[in-house]
């Protein structure tokens, strides 16, 4: 059987590894390679039924303040509980900060990890795409050492339907528009492989105005994802697509000595299936905003994250597996939970309210479409904020404390689990892992987060790293 991913440089077939990377080159998305089709004979057993079908994430990008948040100590000293006042949520006993008011309207829905805690000092969504917690302190550059995020591992299992991406991440790759175009570890297939990559959309934004203080006085980012390739297709003329096809033909009869292997011959059926991608209703649908209604655009907020968030439900709803939104710095400007200064400012102003918006209203859109026992909705930052309040009213970096929000898709509804000390600096019960996070998130897609991957060396690794199922918020 042909192994896409094991040792050795010849196939059974008589296919060179080389011929299958020039293969995989010929992808027109990032993401949509051959060998999103092609299963490696070591995950025929890895699947389950799950609870849930599709995945959203909702990535707080610059480590959200767990205790301005989530997990609010209103005992503790003023230097520690800050300026927010708690409030009752739908969940009985639950109390969650009162600049989240439609959110506390949904708490019954969800269960709340309050002990997410780790080493990992990086601004990077690596730990919490993955599980893997052993990476560079403050690694900003992908490397393909990274392992496999959960959006690559639903791919390499071919999830999904077939004429969609298996994996999307938006507004666009983490770190990309930002000063410099870095793109943060996380939302890649790592080490096996780049074919293995999200669909990436991309976001041209607009902003209402100049910061006052670049990066502590946010200015929300207004615009929609988009798929560029896609927005081409109404003015692609045929004559335009047919001199595209005439690029693969050429570059198919540079292969011509291979092409006679069933590896090429299901190579052929992938470029079908991209051309049928490029022109698919079902794709192009998925990113059309302008089919919601405005009720629904204001309900979600006009801005990036709602936009996106929005997208992500249409996504899912057209059978999408894994949906990323990350909250992204544009420059000095976007939404950045890194508050090292300003942190009441910027969380009261900007932040929880885009928050509010986005989550209550795609869960509010899920539950009404009788989707939200299928689809898993998770928020959660890469770390927490420290316990005392700096001199410039901001938190510093704190990955000992954080948390993860579960809605939906098979969690235990109206949960909180694990408690913190009286300061939220460190788990008092219950320590929770990004891996056991991850592994919780497997487990609801029906993978079993044990399943073994090979490295760049070949060497085995589980996809959760270590993490096991958080029994507690499971239904």
């Amino acid at each position: 059987m042909l192994s896409i991913l094991g040792s050795g440089t010849k196939r059974c077939d008589g296919t060179t590894r080389r011929e299958m990377l020039r293969a995989g080159s010929l992808s027109l998305f990032a993401g949509m390679t051959l060998p999103r089709f092609l299963h490696a004979a070591s995950v025929g057993d890895a699947r389950r039924r799950g609870t849930a079908k599709s995945v959203i994430l909702f990535n707080l990008l610059g480590g959200p303040s767990h205790q301005d948040m989530f997990d609010l100590k209103p005992e503790a000293p003023p230097e520690i509980r800050g300026e927010f006042r708690p409030i009752q949520t739908s969940a009985p006993g639950l109390h969650i900060c009162e600049h989240l008011p439609r959110a506390a309207r949904w708490m019954h829905r969800a269960s709340l990890i309050r002990t997410v805690t780790h080493t990992y000092n990086a601004h990077n969504p690596l730990a919490l795409m993955t599980g893997f917690t052993g990476g560079e302190n403050g690694q900003l550059y992908t490397k393909n050492t990274d392992p496999p995020d959960i959006g690559a591992v639903c791919q390499y299992l071919g999830m999904g339907p077939r004429d969609l991406p298996g994996a999307v991440c938006m507004p666009c790759a983490p770190g990309t528009h930002e000063e410099g175009s870095f793109r943060r570890p996380g939302p890649y297939g790592g080490y096996l492989g780049s074919q293995y990559d999200p669909l990436f959309t991309a976001c041209k934004p607009t902003f209402a105005r100049q910061p006052r203080v670049p990066h502590y006085d946010p200015v929300p980012p207004i615009g929609d994802p988009y798929m560029p390739s896609l927005q081409a297709l109404p003015d692609m003329t045929a004559t335009r697509m047919d001199d595209r096809r005439s690029l693969v033909k050429q570059l198919d009869q540079q292969l011509r000595a291979a092409e006679s292997s069933p590896a090429m011959n299901r190579l052929d059926r992938f470029q079908q299936r991209a051309y049928s991608l490029l022109s698919s209703s079902k794709t192009r649908d998925a990113f059309d905003l302008s089919r919601e209604p405005d009720r629904v655009r204001d309900r979600y907020g006009r801005n990036v994250s709602g936009a996106s968030l929005l997208t992500a439900r249409r996504l899912v709803e057209a059978g999408v597996p894994f949906v990323s939104v990350h909250a992204e710095i544009f420059g000095s400007m976007g939404l950045s939970y890194d508050m090292h200064e300003n942190n009441f400012g910027m969380l009261k102003d900007v932040n929880l309210p885009i928050l509010d918006l986005g989550y209550s209203a795609l869960v509010q859109d899920l539950e009404e479409r009788g989707l939200l026992d299928f689809v898993l909705v998770v928020v959660m930052g890469e770390m927490g904020r420290s316990p005392r309040i700096n001199g410039k009213a901001g938190r510093e970096h704190w990955p000992q404390c954080g948390f993860s929000l579960l809605t939906g898709g098979g969690v235990k509804p109206g949960t909180v689990f694990g408690t913190t000390d009286k300061i939220a600096a460190y788990p008092k019960d219950h320590p929770v892992s990004p891996g056991d996070v991850v592994a919780t998130i497997y487990h609801l897609l029906g993978i079993d987060p044990h399943m073994m991957v090979p490295d760049l060396a070949g060497r085995p690794i589980p996809i959760a790293h270590g993490g096991d199922p958080i029994r507690g918020v499971i239904a």
